[in-house]
């Protein structure tokens, strides 16, 4: 895994975002949803979790996801 980076939410996503998983991240920030995310890779594929509960992933298709966690 490799770590990325965090921002508030609501405000502008870092560079390092991946285009892709930006329109999903406004969606759960669309909830209402506060706090930070922090934007992690894995298998290299990114991952932002908000700390409220939820994480936008690209899957190894390419789709976006966005869901509650999962423990």
């Amino acid at each position: 895994m490799q770590l990325g980076t965090r921002w508030a939410a609501g405000s502008e996503a870092p560079a390092s975002v991946p285009a892709a998983l930006r329109p999903a991240i406004a969606e759960v920030e669309a909830k209402g949803l506060t706090g930070h995310w922090t934007l992690t890779w894995l298998e290299g594929r990114a991952i932002a979790e908000l700390d409220a509960g939820w994480e936008v992933l690209q899957s190894a298709s390419g789709a976006v996801i966005a869901r509650p966690f999962q423990d």
